[in-house]
């Protein structure tokens, strides 16, 4: 790898390599790697491989222009008749109006309101931002954890510190994890602040013998999900249906209590992911119901 890394720095002209433009040759390299191409290969079969993305991008020149130019010959059988730029990117971007933006992204978060920092993240990278959130939701503010706990966990008897603002601090101790079961979680037993506490975790080592199900993403509307854990009673709409908001949808039962949950508007029913009978839990992914 280290070999064929050198080689595409080379075949690339020896550009300045920083982020992304390190990245870029680390992709040729492994594209290559991956799929037992020598330099020769790529010049001999170039017009048939699909290169990825980035090293399009980069002799596209979305990243700039190299000191010296490009490679001429590997860029034409990069781009494959494409025409590439021969400006800088950003002169070529349409202007960005910050407050749409800050509207469209307060839409997709389920807590606070974005800020600044959230919106240029957004801006550059909105996919990477939008998975960022989701997992913030899923665990929480994680960057409070110190670099081993975040990676490795703590081991049995270990006391960690967390931050969470100046003068708040939480005392950690992990004293037992428990014996997995059915569904694939263990209960983990730990002190907190000196106070016990326990939690039930999805071990995903363990192979679960309990049916799981998609979750519903918080920031699709479109997605009709299970209020409280329980099974579904019935199924009152049929895939391909349209219903007008506040139309029933399906019965669950939890607690012995019967909840109807409804059409959140008007709209089409586009899937159906449970029947008559399923035992479900809160959040599980029950339709999608499309506007129409």
């Amino acid at each position: 790898m280290k070999g064929t890394y050198a080689v595409v720095n080379e075949m690339f002209g020896d550009i300045v390599k920083v982020t992304p433009s390190s990245k870029v040759v680390g992709d040729m390299a492994l594209f290559m790697v991956q799929n037992d191409l020598s330099e020769q290969d790529v010049y001999d079969k170039g017009e048939t491989l699909d290169f990825p993305d980035s090293i399009i991008e980069f002799f596209m020149g979305e990243i700039g222009q190299p000191y010296g130019g490009f490679p001429e010959k590997l860029q034409k059988i990069v781009l494959k008749g494409r025409t590439p730029l021969t400006e800088r990117p950003g002169a070529l971007m349409e202007p960005v109006d910050f407050e749409a933006v800050r509207a469209e992204l307060a839409e997709k978060m389920t807590t606070g309101e974005p800020t600044d920092h959230d919106v240029m993240s957004y801006i550059l990278y909105p996919k990477v931002f939008l998975d960022y959130l989701t997992m913030i939701e899923k665990y929480g503010d994680v960057t409070v954890l110190d670099t081993p706990t975040f990676f490795k966990g703590m081991r049995l008897g270990e006391t960690v510190e967390v931050e969470l603002e100046k003068g708040k601090t939480l005392i950690i101790k992990l004293n037992s994890i428990g014996e997995p079961i059915a569904d694939g979680t263990r209960v983990i037993y730990f002190e907190l602040n000196g106070q016990p506490r326990e939690i039930s975790v999805q071990d995903f080592n363990v192979q679960s013998t309990v049916v799981t199900r998609r979750k519903i993403d918080t920031t699709n509307p479109e997605h009709v999900g299970a209020t409280m854990t329980g099974s579904v009673i019935k199924i009152v709409a049929e895939k391909g249906q349209e219903v007008k908001k506040g139309d029933p949808l399906l019965i669950t039962e939890a607690m012995k209590m019967e909840t109807t949950i409804q059409a959140p508007f008007d709209g089409k029913v586009n899937a159906i992911f449970v029947t008559d009978g399923d035992v479900i839990e809160s959040a599980d992914l029950l339709m999608e119901v499309g506007r129409v």
